[in-house]
């Protein structure tokens, strides 16, 4: 017997061709202009959603890791220590901005990486707070009207660059989670000096344009090339881009491992959606690593670059 023939129908793309969240805002995504107002999603927002999305699944294993860890905290207090603590935190004037988890995203640009993690974890919660720091105030005019316009009521957007948003009166003495989606050259090396001071429990980079190191590999390429053969990696002008950008990870990576962190590097999405694409996630364990010191010692003096970057890597 013949078998009946499939619809045309089941053939047909979904009206937004997107694997969205139940309750994810579709109005969000307009405004984020991913979407046009008629619901459909141009090459361009396809990939810029695509890197998104996949990075809020780093960040979201690692919200909810924190969320238990806190739900045990709290359930390890007396119930008078609970109610005093929380009596503390509502005397300060900042209860809003500190209970309940916070993240920090640097360079935020138009903040979609903040918007969408409020919109699928924070938004469901009633408290916690993101902090969106930026440099351009209209993209920062633009973000805080739009928060305002969604009633995302516990997003802050700084007006700053990443270095200065730490010594910020808006900004908690604590934060759980800094973020950094192609923040370009030393502005990553900014967000994990940020991540250290404010006590960051996780870091979730992606490093964009590491200039800074090659540069100054250009500078001592002659006298490197007559001290040691490991200066043929960048003799030329292209190698000398490339090891400069993997060296600045690597050492960003030995750095964060000194000062207590474990360090897991991946990729963000295939290299066909983009060149920027290293993923570093860092959790902080308390335990910081004298190898990982040494380590970077070594190749700071090997490179030729211990004078140059002392500051960096203090």
């Amino acid at each position: 017997m013949k078998k009946n023939s499939v619809s045309s129908k089941t053939n047909e793309p979904k009206p937004l061709d997107l694997d969205l969240r139940p309750g994810q805002s579709i109005e969000l995504l307009k405004e984020l202009h991913i979407l046009t107002r008629e619901g459909k999603l141009n090459q361009d927002s396809r990939r810029k959603l695509k890197q998104v999305l996949h990075l809020f699944q780093f960040i979201e294993k690692i919200l909810k890791e924190l969320a238990e860890e806190d739900a045990v905290k709290t359930s390890n207090l007396s119930a008078s220590a609970a109610s005093a603590a929380s009596a503390a935190l509502a005397s300060s004037g900042t209860a809003a901005q500190t209970q309940g988890l916070t993240l920090a995203d640097h360079g935020a640009g138009k903040s979609y990486l903040g918007f969408i993690v409020y919109d699928l974890f924070f938004k469901a919660l009633s408290q916690g707070a993101i902090y969106g720091i930026e440099t351009r105030a209209e993209l920062v005019e633009a973000s805080r009207a739009l928060a305002k316009r969604l009633d995302f009521q516990r997003m802050v957007f700084l007006n700053t660059s990443v270095a200065e948003s730490s010594q910020s009166e808006l900004m908690p003495a604590q934060i759980d989670v800094v973020t950094a989606l192609h923040a370009c050259d030393t502005a990553t090396d900014d967000a994990i000096a940020f991540g250290l001071l404010k006590k960051a429990r996780a870091m979730v980079l992606v490093p964009c344009c590491q200039a800074e190191v090659a540069a100054k590999l250009r500078q001592n390429k002659a006298l490197n090339l007559s001290r040691t053969p490991l200066a043929e990696l960048w003799r030329h002008p292209l190698h000398t881009r490339e090891i400069g950008s993997q060296l600045t990870n690597v050492l960003r990576c030995l750095y964060l491992e000194s000062k207590g962190y474990t360090v897991t590097v991946t990729e963000l999405v295939g290299w066909e959606h983009s060149m920027k694409n290293e993923l570093i996630l860092a959790r902080y364990t308390g335990r910081p690593k004298a190898a990982a010191t040494d380590r970077l010692n070594a190749l700071l003096t090997e490179f030729g670059l211990s004078e140059s970057l002392a500051s960096r890597y203090p």
